[in-house]
């Protein structure tokens, strides 16, 4: 546990005598418990956990490894207790018809997307969208999207940027892995001269035409289960007037 904590702390670049000041402690109490000369109560591990804003998933490992019990639960998503959860979702995904909407988990993978987004992956390879789907892959590799999106070189960089810094804030193996995969397919990554850094387009050439989309990502505010806190939304929104137009044609010939 001691260590766990430090490489927390240092992962989250917070000095001792900050870390203690957010849990409602001492710098001399965190000193001893990174040293291994305190062990820390269950309620304590839980606070600083939180003041560094660690991942519930990677509480509970904290938490196992100093003997306690989870304190977060990691429900099944077709578990009856969250289906006000899978409702709500299922809501808010329809309701961004005609523009695409997916939700998924901490590595990417498709929890449930509305029918714009099935719409716009039509034509990959089965093998893509057969479950379980990832998304990063779905967009990046060569049976993929990657082949329809006009801008791959600066599209890449936003993906595997993403990851990344995922990555970096909360290791895991499976997410090394999936990035190693990624880089395997995609060009050189770099920013054109042009780029205005606010936000990165995806420009993606479909038979209706071609579609400029941006995105902003959802989280559930303050989650006690460690499902929930694991799914992001990310919506795909147009970026100008002619995309707008064109996503709400292409969802009335798909629904006539």
């Amino acid at each position: 546990m001691s260590d766990d904590l430090r490489t927390w702390r240092l992962r989250r670049k917070v000095s001792q005598i900050d870390l203690a000041l957010r849990a409602g402690t001492t710098q001399r109490h965190i000193s001893f418990i990174e040293s291994g000369r305190s062990s820390p109560g269950r309620a304590m591990i839980i606070r600083l956990a939180e003041s560094l804003d660690v991942p519930l998933r990677e509480r509970n490992a904290l938490l196992l490894a100093s003997g306690y019990a989870p304190a977060y639960p990691e429900t099944p998503w077709d578990d009856t207790l969250l289906t006000p959860i899978r409702a709500a979702v299922e809501q808010v995904l329809q309701a961004h018809n005609p523009y695409p909407a997916i939700v998924v988990d901490r590595h990417g993978t498709l929890v449930s997307a509305n029918t714009a987004f099935h719409t716009l992956t039509a034509d990959v390879s089965p093998t893509l969208v057969t479950p379980p789907v990832n998304i990063p892959r779905l967009l990046l590799h060569p049976t993929g999207l990657a082949p329809h999106i006009t801008n791959l070189d600066e599209w890449a960089h936003h993906v595997l940027d993403a990851l990344r810094t995922q990555a970096a804030r909360t290791p895991d193996p499976a997410l090394d892995a999936l990035i190693a995969e990624l880089t395997t397919y995609t060009p050189t990554p770099h920013v054109p001269p042009t780029h205005l850094g606010f936000a990165t387009p995806l420009c993606l050439r479909t038979p209706a035409g071609e579609l400029h989309l941006l995105t902003t990502l959802t989280h559930f505010a303050t989650p006690h289960d460690v499902t929930v806190a694991e799914l992001r939304l990310e919506a795909f929104l147009p970026a100008d007037a002619p995309t707008a137009t064109l996503l709400t044609t292409m969802a009335t010939r798909s629904n006539p």
